[in-house]
């Protein structure tokens, strides 16, 4: 067990027939306690700023080992967020390559459609055409027909005639026109 400075100061030394000096040794002693105690003062101080220390370095360990974790968290968060990310990423790919060829499909069988649309136009217009020149022809057949110019070289009956029987030559021309 180490000697404290109460240990010191209460030393006792038996005295032979020429001794030391006893204020000399008394002085000797008185400052090897001053410095004993300044020494343990030193040591507790030293010892409390270790604890304190070992301590702070605890707490600074237990953050770098909790930052350490959550570095790691967070690294595998993103890593997961990216992953997910990716994958839905594929699937809006696919999606709009599906609508893209639903789309392109929509418009090839509407551009079908009306080509279709187009052909039976145009087969119907040949149709009204043919038609419509016929119906042209035989009104002009029917205005260079010779009947026009029997009509207008028919002579008209007497007044007196025409009074007496109005509706004998209104049916004369609707008769004509009809025919």
């Amino acid at each position: 067990m180490p000697l404290t400075p109460l240990d010191i100061h209460n030393k006792e030394f038996s005295r032979g027939f020429r001794g030391y000096d006893e204020d000399e040794v008394n002085e000797f002693l008185d400052q090897i306690i001053k410095d004993y105690e300044m020494l343990i003062r030193e040591k507790k101080q030293l010892e409390e700023k270790v604890a304190e220390l070992t301590e702070k370095l605890n707490y600074f360990s237990n953050i770098e080992e909790t930052l350490n974790k959550s570095i790691l968290v967070a690294q595998e968060a993103a890593e997961e967020v990216k992953r997910n990310a990716q994958k839905e990423a594929k699937l809006i790919i696919k999606e709009a390559e599906k609508n893209a060829e639903r789309i392109i499909g929509d418009a090839l069988a509407k551009s079908r459609k009306i080509a279709l649309e187009v052909e039976e136009l145009k087969r119907q217009s040949k149709v009204f055409r043919a038609r419509f020149r016929m119906l042209v022809e035989a009104q002009l057949d029917m205005i260079n027909s010779r009947d026009w110019d029997e009509l207008m070289e028919y002579e008209t009956p007497d007044l007196e005639e025409e009074v007496k029987e109005p509706l004998c030559v209104s049916k004369i021309f609707v008769g004509d026109i009809q025919e």
